[in-house]
């Protein structure tokens, strides 16, 4: 490889990068504004965009991108860990104080898993069962915390396995709590636009003792393809105080055990 593909190669890189940091901070964004900004024809433009994509970087959409959910697809996992990062922390930190030194706990491949991991590692004696690689990685080296690793099929949009393998790897466990989280809540159901990742996340409530959700008030009133569950099926709904009013109390008079983390003091609590 000469020194001029290796600059090239370098350029393409560097423009990629800069790439997903525009389309993030815009959310969506035009073909045509993307050929103005990086000064560059429209091929390699799409050449670009096919390659984002295929990482699960970026979405294509009709004449454009972007790093925006919507009911049929998820945003990538760079933007979800961006997003909501003070009500995400403040709910981690909640959940956290729900596990005690012995615990078997279960993360699921959700970014507001992620922000519990800082938390878990402070705990001696933990078991963590996760399919979340990012997660994995950062607990691989805890002596302190006894990793199980599940396997399957690696989607980079969500860092995560999923698929038949994955499923059944977590059918031979038993857990004593599941943290976890969804795309969207509407109504009283928790929802996700993927069908392998509600597969997944299925597997995790079946094998669980007890069942946590923790969706920051933004997922509320939001849609995504396919259902989950019932609110009522989690033994406790974790939430920020962002949350409408007029939902909370239908969540309490459906019957669920809501906790909310104030993001002031994101290790108050209100009940």
């Amino acid at each position: 490889m000469n020194m001029l593909h290796l600059a090239e190669t370098g350029t393409v890189a560097t423009r990629r990068r800069a790439m997903v940091d525009y389309v993030m901070g815009r959310g969506n964004v035009e073909i045509d504004e993307l050929v103005t900004r990086f000064e560059t024809s429209r091929m390699t433009i799409h050449r670009d965009l096919h390659a984002l994509s295929a990482q699960g970087l970026l979405r294509r959409v009709h004449g454009g991108v972007t790093t925006l959910p919507n009911g049929i697809a998820e945003s990538s996992m760079l933007y979800r860990r961006r997003r909501a990062m003070r009500e995400k922390k403040a709910m981690a930190a909640l959940a956290a104080g729900m596990i005690v030194p012995g615990d078997v706990i279960a993360l699921d491949d959700s970014t507001t898993a992620c922000c519990m991991v800082d938390h878990v590692a402070t705990m001696g004696g933990l078991t963590v069962v996760t399919n979340s690689l990012g997660i994995a990685s950062a607990l691989a080296s805890m002596p302190a915390i006894s990793l199980m690793a599940l396997g399957g099929r690696y989607h980079p949009t969500f860092d995560a396995f999923f698929g038949l393998m994955c499923e059944q790897a977590i059918g031979a466990l038993r857990v004593g709590t599941l943290f976890m989280s969804v795309s969207a809540v509407h109504g009283v159901n928790a929802y996700h636009q993927e069908q392998d990742i509600v597969k997944a996340k299925h597997a995790l409530m079946r094998s669980a003792d007890r069942r946590v959700l923790m969706a920051d008030s933004t997922k509320f009133g939001s849609n995504a393809l396919n259902r989950l569950a019932d609110l009522s099926e989690f033994d406790v709904v974790i939430t920020d105080d962002g949350l409408d009013p007029a939902m909370r109390d239908r969540l309490l008079d459906h019957g669920v055990t809501l906790r909310v983390a104030r993001l002031c003091a994101s290790d108050a609590v209100k009940n």
